[in-house]
């Protein structure tokens, strides 16, 4: 297998995001696309060399779309040694009777029940966390998406954890482009199932698919920033009306709680800055935490504990 460029993207985005832990057990989301059957094989040629010790397994929810064979990827994951489970579903019928006004599938409550089914289905395989094969181009579509029909700068995160279902999202090809991902499949002939959905190739984010492939060949410089711009929240620059102000000094007073997941062992990696949220937000709005080296220090020494010092930083 050739899947150099992937792998590298991939362990840059556990290194910066902290995806990946020892003794995890990975369930791959599996639409049969060439996103995540890249990321499926990529994942588990990772978890041969990667430094901690972690489990991959292959989860497709039949949806009930008709004419879909998962014969070829079944025998390819034989082959490599995959575990690789289908969960029947009647999601399909549920949308049939949901359709929207023009007689259409609703893709956003396609996306819901695949996320519900995914995550009982990953709980049943004893997985801690689900792998999304959704890359860099998707986080930028999703964003542009969300300012213009939601009126808000927003995407997903690489690593988000759901605390009602005690399970944990990550998005491993979140630096990885789809033409990288395209190549990818095609050089190593990884088998793909082409999706029968009725919406395929007339949604809105095919549209917006559209719309910046062409602004890329006018503005190739674009991706790159578009790109940087997510992670780079330090340039953010919005406008801030005087309540704001007075709304962000008052939950700066608010005592503040590290994401648990992420914290001793990104500290034993030399890591110095965690991300934390307010306990009344959105896990989603993060912050960050910088720490000295003393601090640190001391956490490794179990002289202090994080709570203390962000109970010091809180006052």
């Amino acid at each position: 297998m050739k899947l150099h460029k992937i792998l590298g993207d991939i362990r840059k985005a556990d290194q910066d995001y902290g995806l990946i832990q020892d003794g995890d057990r990975i369930g791959v989301g599996v639409s049969g696309g060439k996103d995540s059957m890249v990321l499926l094989t990529a994942l588990h040629m990772y978890a041969k060399f990667c430094d901690r010790r972690f489990e991959v397994v292959g989860i497709h929810i039949k949806l009930g779309f008709p004419n879909m064979d998962f014969q070829e990827v079944t025998q390819f994951c034989e082959h490599l040694g995959i575990e690789f489970h289908q969960i029947d579903s009647k999601v399909y019928e549920i949308l049939k009777r949901n359709l929207d006004k023009n007689g259409r599938i609703r893709c956003s409550l396609c996306s819901k029940f695949k996320k519900a089914t995914v995550n009982q289905a990953a709980k049943d395989l004893h997985c801690n966390k689900v792998a999304f094969g959704h890359h860099s181009d998707d986080a930028i579509e999703t964003l542009l998406m969300n300012a213009i029909h939601g009126g808000k700068l927003a995407t997903f995160l690489p690593k988000m954890h759901l605390s009602n279902d005690d399970i944990t999202f990550i998005r491993p090809l979140i630096y990885a482009h789809e033409n990288d991902i395209l190549n990818a499949q095609m050089l190593n002939d990884i088998p793909f199932v082409k999706s029968t959905c009725p919406n395929d190739g007339y949604t809105e984010r095919q549209a917006m698919k559209d719309m910046l492939n062409h602004f890329y060949e006018q503005y190739p410089m674009a991706k790159k920033n578009f790109i940087r711009m997510l992670y780079n929240e330090e340039q953010l620059c919005l406008w801030k009306r005087e309540d704001d102000h007075k709304r962000i000094k008052e939950e700066a007073r608010k005592p503040i709680v590290l994401l648990q997941e992420q914290d001793n062992t990104l500290l034993q990696r030399g890591h110095k800055t965690f991300l934390c949220y307010h306990p009344q937000e959105n896990p989603a709005m993060l912050r960050k935490l910088k720490i000295s080296d003393d601090e640190k220090e001391a956490l490794l020494h179990h002289t202090t504990t994080f709570q203390e010092i962000i109970a010091k930083y809180a006052k």
